[in-house]
């Protein structure tokens, strides 16, 4: 391989790194926020905040790449924001504020998995038995975590936060499945243009619900920041981080890379936050990892 191709090849990786570095402190950075901000009221201003964001990419790309979506285009791109950006955020705060960073980031890693079943189920992918069995196995996982989790020190897990956690993980799923052959005739920003925008406007009664009396000049500026880095970087950069990588790198080196966010958002959690560490999240957690693995080799 010829230096200059080596260095792109590098820096491409050193992007892909970053962007799972980011997602992973999305978890804690979420946690800091909702410490002074309720979770719905957050949902609802991060989207309206990525949306505000984005749109100067959109327009950025319109100058080199003509925007080609038509009236009739309109309600199936919105209604894709409802599901991949409103919901998805909806239950992400939502589960956010009731569960660990652990478990949180171990379901969300689910969703490679989750991605396979529903195109199983819609006939876009084949089942073959290494997927059952990986299925068979992240499924386990996620027994030992609940059932033999035992309660110690520190911020405790709910089955309500790890169930709308799972509810988030589904949300993008079914956004990633049914926005493939959007994304076959829009650019990946216009798709996230139009969806942060539905997000917003379809947030916005939650915005208007709990700003009513809500002492926002209480809120510190650390706590506007975390919502600010939630609303860029997850939301924007990392996106466009991740389809600039993929039209450059395999798909499968792409998604390694995606392993590391449950493992990395973990021990932040635990650095930081002074999380717990069980032989149940241990246990559950492997499981659910090796399941995945072996689904999407399947």
């Amino acid at each position: 391989m010829k230096k200059p191709q080596a260095r792109r090849l590098a820096g491409l990786y050193a992007l892909v790194i970053l962007m799972v570095a980011l997602w992973s402190a999305n978890f804690i950075i979420g946690k800091l926020a909702l410490r002074e901000i309720p979770p719905l009221l957050l949902a609802g201003l991060r989207a309206a905040l990525a949306a505000v964001l984005i749109l100067p990419v959109y327009f950025w790309e319109g100058r080199f790449k003509p925007n080609r979506w038509t009236r009739a285009d309109v309600p199936g791109l919105l209604a894709l924001g409802l599901l991949g950006v409103a919901l998805n955020q909806f239950f992400f705060v939502m589960g956010l504020s009731r569960t660990t960073v652990a478990h949180a980031a171990i379901i969300l890693g689910m969703g490679p998995l989750m991605v396979l079943v529903i195109a199983g189920i819609t006939g876009l992918e084949p089942f073959t038995p290494r997927r059952a069995a990986g299925m068979a196995m992240a499924l386990g996982g996620v027994a030992i975590l609940k059932i033999f989790e035992r309660h110690t020190a520190g911020p405790r897990p709910t089955w309500l936060g790890d169930t709308f956690m799972f509810l988030a993980g589904l949300t993008f799923a079914l956004f990633t499945v049914f926005g493939k052959r959007v994304s076959t005739r829009h650019t990946s920003v216009t798709v996230n243009t139009f969806a942060y925008i539905s997000a917003a406007v379809a947030l916005s009664p939650l915005v208007l619900w709990q700003g009513r009396g809500f002492a926002f000049s209480q809120v510190s500026a650390g706590a506007w920041m975390a919502l600010f880095y939630m609303a860029l970087f997850p939301s924007v950069l990392c996106y466009l981080i991740f389809y600039y990588a993929l039209a450059r790198i395999p798909a499968s080196r792409v998604s390694a890379f995606s392993y590391l966010q449950p493992l990395l958002a973990t021990v932040l959690g635990v650095v930081i936050l002074h999380e717990p560490v069980t032989a149940a999240l241990v246990a559950g957690g492997t499981a659910i990892f090796f399941g995945v693995w072996l689904s999407e080799r399947g």
